[in-house]
């Protein structure tokens, strides 16, 4: 049975919608709220912002929290400099590796672009902090050359690598492809097995979901082998947000039978607490979380559920802490006077 690894996102990539910022007091309650769900890493943060963000990750440190506390920085010294300020030993270093990225937005080139990760790579190994490093729109780089960059990585010790879909282009289907493809190339690189690699390597899918595919997607990684899952409560991210915590992590457990650590009952309560501090209100046909989403009006089911709730529900309400509810309507039918 395979493990689900979930790195949560919400401090990080959430905080970066449009119109959220966290209080120093919100984030580590949201903290303390991620550790009591289990989930295994917590991105806290950019520290290069500014001193109040670097004030809160230490003060998140300090909490002594059982997860992973993970900061996110660019491929700048400074950021990592920053990093180092808070006392974090786990550093996650983003690297752009798409043609538009590396030419347009950093105006460099893949050679020194390379050169550059070397340097810092070799300054973290001379620090002594744990690095995971990521593909910035992965989904749209020449594979070879994310092969690349990833091995290079691996070769200074990295043993978690993150491949993401900055923009949204992923389907399932290529999603498995593309996951299938980037092992095989770095496993040649690096002259080793498959299986080889995949022991001592972790690989995490960061998912957006701009076609309503961030679940979808994460569901085809873990299958094709990215075992770590970056995610957030409620999808909270930039523009339509990321893969959601509790969609992936349901799914997984319910339909993969993977395991997942994550303390279902919990989720309500941090979703909602979420949901507040972020002013950004849930759909009631949210999936999991949505207000109405074990409500139920049509006769048919409504029947049928009485019966046996088997007919008309696969995931248990029960294992949320929530319960089914029957809203009498238009399409209650005689069933709704047993209620």
């Amino acid at each position: 049975m395979k493990k689900l690894v979930v790195i949560d996102t919400t401090l990080r990539d959430g905080e970066q919608s449009p119109g959220v910022a966290f209080s120093h007091r919100e984030k580590l309650n949201i903290a303390k709220h991620l550790d009591q769900l289990g989930v295994d890493i917590i991105e806290a943060g950019i520290p290069v912002m500014n001193i109040m963000e670097q004030r809160t990750i230490h003060d998140i440190l300090n909490l002594n929290l059982r997860p992973e506390i993970l900061t996110w920085n660019r491929l700048h010294m400074r950021d990592i400099k920053a990093s180092l300020e808070t006392g974090a030993k786990n550093l996650h270093i983003s690297v752009p590796v798409s043609d538009v990225h590396i030419q347009k937005k950093l105006r460099t080139t893949k050679s020194a672009l390379l050169y550059n990760l070397e340097s810092v790579l070799s300054y973290c190994a001379e620090n002594q902090v744990n690095v995971s490093i990521g593909g910035e729109d992965a989904s749209r780089a020449d594979e070879n050359f994310l092969a690349e960059v990833f091995s290079k990585g691996i070769m200074y010790g990295v043993k978690r690598i993150r491949y993401a879909d900055t923009v949204s282009v992923l389907t399932p289907f290529t999603t498995i492809d593309r996951m299938e493809n980037l092992i095989r190339l770095i496993s040649s690189k690096l002259m080793i097995g498959e299986e080889e690699l995949l022991r001592d390597l972790l690989i995490d899918f960061h998912g957006h979901n701009d076609f309503g595919l961030g679940t979808a997607n994460a569901l085809a990684a873990f299958r094709a082998g990215a075992l770590g899952i970056s995610c957030s409560i409620n999808g909270l991210g930039e523009r339509a947000g990321n893969t959601a915590l509790e969609e992936i992590v349901m799914a997984l457990s319910l339909l993969e039978e993977a395991r997942v650590d994550i303390k279902a009952k919990e989720i309500m309560r941090v979703s909602k607490l979420v949901e507040a501090y972020s002013g950004r209100l849930l759909m009631e046909s949210k999936p999991i979380v949505g207000k109405m989403v074990f409500s139920h009006e049509s006769g048919i089911h409504v029947d049928g559920l009485l019966k046996d709730k088997r007919t008309y529900s696969y995931l248990d309400p029960k294992l949320l802490g929530r319960r089914h509810s029957y809203v009498k309507g238009k399409h209650s039918g005689r069933s709704a006077e047993r209620l």
